[in-house]
């Protein structure tokens, strides 16, 4: 049964490590000193990687044994890596499918293991353009699926122009961009646009670009670089890593906002755990028609139920609970502007942690 949940307040050349920022004495807990060595290998969503990024570097400075290695390749890679054990934990901005969570499919896992999705990255995703002339725009789901689908393919369309009626829009053809990747960022944008504007946008969520045409780019970065260095353009990206490009404000019926932390929060607080997983299997099914703005995702952390190695799991579950601790939350929080999780779902979280071995 679905229960809410309580209110809440580019690839491996560019994979990162904290090897750098193995400084101090203090381990994930607080301690003093940390006995925790090894090295973990992360991978999966580019929506987390300024989040991990500061979560890695933070922790590394605590627990100066211990070397994380994230590579932000994208959530299908990242749920790839998992599964063929590559990866002792992956990031993904959808969680497994009921599926793909079978026994024995995890790597890293023992044969009886489920994978955990653990929620511990809450974000908007923000629509940017660079269109010459054009300072503000205003969106609302219908005329967004039509942009992206290519069905609208001049800035100056009339179903643009009636949104925006004091903005300067030219007679220019639209460069829609996309993720070329498997992406947990396309999958949440296109569930979006399928729930809100299903006429429009008649193909199911899907990490994979499911329509033609348009311009691809690899990862969030590379949508950003390709907004921002082409003409007339139109993309989609985590809202923290947008840098100077102009954002759209998204709506319905009159009413436009822009991406913002507290509004990704309240759609997750109107969103129910889906149906039918274990109890520490915190996957959500995200209300897309809440009040605010509509487009957020949650990327997950992936762990194993039970790893085969013990001394993996340690690591883990430590790291893990650092990224879900306040701490580690507002970490987040400032250097990527997520939302923090709000005190039930942190609970879940914690409790789900602590049950891995």
């Amino acid at each position: 049964m679905m229960r809410p949940l309580a209110a809440i307040g580019v690839s491996l050349a560019l994979a990162f490590t904290g090897c750098a920022a193995n400084e101090g004495n203090n381990s994930g807990s607080g301690d003093s000193s940390s006995s925790l060595e090894g090295t973990l290998q992360g991978t999966g969503a580019s929506s987390m990687k300024v989040a991990q990024e500061n979560w890695v570097s933070a922790f590394q400075q605590k627990n100066t044994g211990v070397t994380i290695n994230y590579s932000p390749e994208g959530s299908g890679a990242g749920r790839e890596a998992f599964m063929g054990g590559g990866a002792d934990f992956a990031g993904s901005d959808r969680a497994f499918k009921d599926e793909e969570n079978k026994a024995g499919k995890f790597g890293k896992c023992t044969p009886e293991s489920i994978a955990y999705d653990l929620p511990l990255y809450i974000s908007p995703i923000a629509v940017v353009f660079n269109v010459k002339g054009v300072d503000k725009l205003q969106l609302d789901a219908a005329t967004t699926a039509g942009i992206f689908k290519g069905e609208i393919k001049k800035w100056n369309d009339p179903k643009i122009a009636k949104l925006n009626p004091d903005a300067k829009l030219p007679n220019a053809n639209i460069t829609a961009v996309h993720r070329s990747d498997d992406s947990g960022t396309t999958e949440n944008f296109t569930d979006y646009m399928n729930k809100v504007a299903p006429k429009v946008w008649d193909k199911e969520a899907d990490g994979e670009w499911p329509y033609s045409g348009g311009e691809a780019a690899k990862g969030t970065s590379g949508v950003v670089a390709a907004v921002q260095n082409g003409v007339n353009t139109i993309g989609y990206a985590d809202a923290s890593q947008v840098g100077e490009l102009k954002v759209a404000e998204i709506g319905e019926g009159g009413k436009y906002s822009g991406p913002t932390a507290d509004a990704a929060a309240k759609v997750v607080e109107n969103s129910p755990q889906v149906e039918g997983r274990h109890e520490h299997d915190l996957a959500l099914k995200l209300d897309r028609k809440a009040e605010g703005y509509p487009i957020v995702l949650v990327a997950y952390v992936m762990v194993c139920q039970d790893y085969k190695d013990d001394k993996t799991a340690e690591l883990v579950k430590s790291y893990a609970t650092y990224m879900a601790s306040d701490e580690g939350q507002k970490k987040a929080q400032e250097t990527a502007g997520s939302a923090p999780l709000s005190a039930a779902l942190s609970d879940k979280v914690k409790a789900s942690i602590e049950s891995v071995k």
